[in-house]
């Protein structure tokens, strides 16, 4: 059986075939291609792209690969419009807000048609996904769509994936209906990429109504030479894109990834990217954006985290004059290291629905037991969203609004994001996407561990003494020194339970955590 993917990542080249092999100096070379050069190259602003630029833009953009000439936006309309309320992903997280529901998504991708659409087939009817996913390879996310044809075609001689995803591009529109026809659930694109042009143009026509993807969070966390400037100019033709969509009637979901680079990320750093990149969106005339968050494993951090990025996206919406964007929240499973014992890693699944319902997310992003080895076959991924499911039922009642430790560390994370959100804007003299591009040049905003050399990449968290996931070295962002006491303060605490140095290590411990056997994590009590 072929695996299904999991969280995307660029590393996962999963052929020893010989086309492979032989291809290595071409494989390190495509991992940080570069961005496909715009036909109308604007000062950067966060300003909505003009309609002749944009058709120019589209125009040259559709011409790149031959699936192109096959996005007929009219067509599209009028695929969408057609679809059941319930195959839309935009109305569909509107009503989950609306009923206080949680919904699941696993994430997934083949690399041949067939083997995909029974993987789809295989999350909606027996892993009863809410929103069903199609991950894409790491060729198509770097556009060699001729490296992807070749994995296509060596899949289907071995009769087994040897791409980590599916090859949107090269299949076209045509197929990405059949696969919208497969399923009785919206569908998501999650690319991976910081070049989302064409990928998106062809799932859009396709029918599929939701796509992950931002310029600030992706670029940060993807790629290595490409800019901040970059990224953030090819996801507003994304953005703009689906607001040509909406302009239309066609309400599409468009999704912010704010996982980031999927390690230990203190909640205000992820709110940091999601207030910002959904500013640029919003300047594009997005209306349905989703934000996203890595879970931190604790209970009380989570569901403040998640109350308060909703709260501040619209707070710093309302300041740019946006009073109609729709901001739901996701949470996702655990995104660092992973235990090797599938009982333990069943055990983080079923809490990462728990804190997804407890906190009030509209959707969690799910993984399986099998997160540890690598990818998850079908089965254990389908496995994983019942579990989470199920989690999402026991806990569906609770809620820690009005406690005094839950309110406390909500202000504490609003008060650490309006200090970095109000200097990126003050030194873009209002405009989001200067800013941010002027802030990652001078460490005001800063990712931990990020692989893009435009990111300084010096901020480093730890866990405190109480479970917290906290900022033990600020690097250069300008967060308040009474909130830095904060964290210092809880961070000391565990340093000095734990005897071990105040320093890097509390961070290195911090991310391979949860991956330890529990005889190390919870010894029994002995003389």
């Amino acid at each position: 059986m072929p695996a299904a993917c999991s969280r995307p990542s660029n590393r996962r080249l999963l052929s020893s075939s010989p086309w492979l092999i032989s291809s290595r100096s071409i494989v390190k070379r495509i991992m940080n291609a570069p961005a496909a050069p715009e036909v109308t190259r604007l000062p950067l602003s966060e300003a909505r792209i003009a309609d002749d630029v944009f058709r120019q833009m589209r125009a040259a953009n559709l011409a790149r690969w031959p699936s192109g000439a096959d996005v007929d936006f009219d067509r599209a309309v009028e695929l969408h419009k057609s679809l059941p309320r319930h195959k839309q992903l935009g109305w569909v997280m509107r009503q989950a807000v609306a009923e206080r529901r949680c919904l699941t998504q696993p994430r997934g991708g083949f690399g041949t048609f067939d083997m995909h659409r029974a993987l789809m087939v295989t999350l909606d009817k027996e892993g009863l996904a809410d929103i069903v996913p199609t991950t894409t390879d790491s060729y198509t996310r770097n556009e060699h769509w001729e490296l992807a044809q070749k994995g296509i075609e060596e899949s289907e001689r071995l009769g087994r994936s040897m791409l980590n995803g599916y090859p949107m591009v090269n299949y076209g529109v045509a197929r990405a209906r059949q696969l919208i026809e497969a399923i009785d659930k919206p569908a998501i694109m999650l690319t991976g990429t910081t070049m989302p042009r064409l990928t998106s143009e062809i799932a859009f026509a396709g029918g599929y109504s939701g796509y992950l993807g931002s310029g600030i969070a992706y670029t940060t966390s993807y790629i290595k030479e490409l800019s901040i400037e970059d990224g953030i100019r090819n996801h507003q033709y994304l953005d703009r894109l689906a607001a040509m969509y909406h302009e239309h009637g066609v309400e599409l979901h468009r999704r912010q990834p704010g996982f980031l680079t999927g390690t230990n990320i203190p909640p205000s750093i992820a709110i940091v990217t999601c207030v910002l990149d959904c500013l640029l969106a919003a300047a594009q005339g997005v209306k349905n954006y989703g934000l996203e968050m890595g879970e931190t494993l604790h209970l009380i951090q989570d569901a403040a985290a998640v109350a308060a990025c909703g709260e501040l996206c619209q707070e710093y919406l309302a300041k740019k004059g946006f009073d109609d964007v729709f901001t739901p929240v996701t949470l996702l499973h655990w995104m660092s290291a992973w235990p090797q014992d599938e009982a333990q890693a069943a055990a983080i699944i079923s809490y990462g629905g728990t804190l997804a319902a407890i906190s009030g997310a509209a959707s969690v992003t799910t993984k399986s037991t099998h997160e540890a080895f690598g990818i998850p076959t079908a089965q254990a991924n389908a496995e994983g969203l019942r579990m989470t499911r199920m989690a999402i039922y026991l806990a569906r009642h609770i809620r820690l609004d009005g406690l005094p430790e839950y309110e406390k560390e909500k202000a504490l994370i609003e008060r650490e994001v309006r200090a970095i959100i109000d200097k990126v804007l003050e030194m873009g003299d209002g405009d989001a996407a200067i800013g941010t591009v002027r802030a990652f040049e001078a460490g005001v905003m800063d990712i931990p561990w990020s692989p893009n050399r435009h990111c300084k990449s010096r901020v480093l968290p730890a866990r405190d003494v109480d479970g917290y996931l906290r900022i033990l070295d600020p690097g250069l962002m300008p967060f308040p020194s009474e909130i830095m006491a904060v964290h210092e303060e809880g961070l000391r605490r565990r340093a000095e339970r734990e005897k071990v140095a105040f320093g890097p290590d509390l961070a290195v411990q911090s991310v391979y955590e949860i991956s330890e056997p529990l005889e190390k994590l919870l010894p029994a009590i002995s003389q």
